[in-house]
């Protein structure tokens, strides 16, 4: 039978850091991050952290002729920073917003009103229906106290699911953006082992860029050298992210990312570096002739469906990371109902001390409080008493949604234990001897 030539998808990945009179130079650099994609031809370029539509109407009118296919994902309050340039047809848009993303009394951190979520264009890519992800997760703002663990981890198990559910039918996925975890951080592996989704960095031939992989880099002008602590050269936590089907398997031929300083310009494009991956797409015969592993790797994990055989080992593996997820998220639970106990105790005592100005207004004339005071007291009191009950209901909210995450992995993992002990019974009932374990995800090169 013929066969096609192997073609190939040239992916980019930028968070861009542009909010409008916060980030430094956005209008320049806009500017830089136009030409660098109009000049290199990508096939689809995902960006995260375009928080003002007019940034992204600026860069559709630029790449107009190179990438005429767009979207701009919207949510929240000043937007989810998502948008999609391609230069093959977008068929279809979907998008899911995270249930949780941080606290709107952390104003100093500000991820709440930011709308993060995980974005879905449906591409035509030479015949190849491609599902192309672009997400970008709360950041991580100490690594010693990460109070925002619980709500990355529910981020990261959202993600897993979104993905899991709409790419069924995909010939092939890529999942890029800032997902502000290191590699092995408990949320990416989570989010890998459940979807098959292989790392560009460890599955790719040939690698120019930062040392290790880094997009954080303490090289780059724009980065906080307060933010990369304890990591003095620097942190990985941008990805490219791929997974192939029965139909196309998929190979990263090289990676690359910006280091730091752009030639012949003052600035770097971003206060993170770009990531740009020549993914080989291999049809039919040309994966076996290119020794690709995608499309039995592939089996082994997306999602799980009916009659489909999972290895022992990857069924462990799977189960020890959500036993570790469903801990944090337990933990984030207990959490979250001591806050919305503190929320009810403001509300009470809110409450009662309404009672104070109360009392006073109903004094003889004689009392030397004077009306103004008392007003003043009663504002006060009201204040604290909306603000304990606008808190009292953010963390039930919260609850509920902890809530039905762990729920959600509890049943994962007893169908993962079920699957087990399958794996196990058949292996001891076959005279050919226990079945043969494979790891979950071939890696060409180590993460430190």
């Amino acid at each position: 039978m013929a066969t096609e030539r192997p073609s190939n998808l040239r992916v980019f990945s930028l968070n861009c850091w542009g909010i409008r009179f916060f980030s430094q130079l956005c209008t320049q650099r806009y500017e830089m991050i136009g030409e660098l994609l109009g000049r290199e031809q990508h096939d689809i370029a995902l960006l995260q952290e375009v928080w003002s539509e007019r940034d992204f109407l600026f860069l559709k009118r630029k790449l107009s002729s190179s990438h005429p296919y767009t979207h701009y994902f919207k949510s929240g309050v000043i937007g989810s920073g998502l948008a999609v340039f391609s230069r093959h047809r977008i068929q279809d848009a979907l998008l899911y917003q995270y249930s949780l993303n941080g606290y709107p009394y952390m104003l100093r951190h500000g991820d709440w009103f930011g709308g993060k979520a995980v974005g879905l264009v449906i591409v035509d890519v030479s015949g190849l229906k491609a599902h192309v992800y672009v997400t970008h997760l709360h950041a991580e703002y100490s690594r010693a106290r990460d109070e925002y663990l619980p709500h990355r981890i529910v981020q990261s198990w959202e993600m897993l699911q979104f993905v899991r559910h709409t790419s069924c039918g995909a010939d092939l996925v890529v999942l890029g953006g800032d997902l502000n975890m290191h590699p092995q951080d408990l949320g990416n592996r989570l989010l890998r082992s459940h979807t098959g989704l292989r790392d560009c960095y460890t599955e790719t031939d040939t690698f120019d860029g930062c040392e290790d992989g880094h997009t954080l880099i303490a090289d780059n002008h724009f980065t906080k050298k307060q933010d990369l602590v304890p990591f003095e050269k620097g942190i990985r936590i941008d990805y490219i992210l791929m997974k192939g089907s029965q139909r196309v398997s998929m190979k990263c031929e090289s990676l690359s990312t910006t280091k730091g300083p752009v030639a012949d310009k003052p600035f770097p494009y971003s206060d993170h570096e770009a990531l740009t991956a020549e993914l080989a797409l291999l049809r039919s015969e040309d994966s076996r002739q290119h020794g690709s592993s995608d499309s039995g790797h592939s089996s082994a994990h997306n999602s799980r469906p009916a009659g489909e055989e999972v290895t022992a080992l990857a069924v462990s593996e799977q189960m020890d990371v959500v036993t570790e997820a469903r801990a944090v998220v337990k933990e984030g639970l207990c959490q979250t109902e001591a806050l919305r106990d503190k929320a009810m105790r403001l509300m009470f005592g809110a409450l009662l001390s309404l009672l104070l100005p109360l009392a006073l207004a109903f004094l003889p004339c004689s009392c030397s409080c004077s009306f103004s005071t008392v007003g003043l007291l009663g504002a006060v009191c009201m204040g604290l008493l909306l603000s304990g009950a606008l808190l009292y209901l953010l963390f039930t909210t919260h609850i509920k949604v902890l809530k039905e995450t762990e729920d959600q992995m509890m049943l994962t993992s007893n169908d993962l234990q079920t699957k087990l002990t399958g794996c196990r019974l058949s292996g001891s009932s076959s005279s050919d001897g226990p079945p043969e374990l494979q790891p979950l995800s071939p890696s060409k090169r180590v993460d430190p």
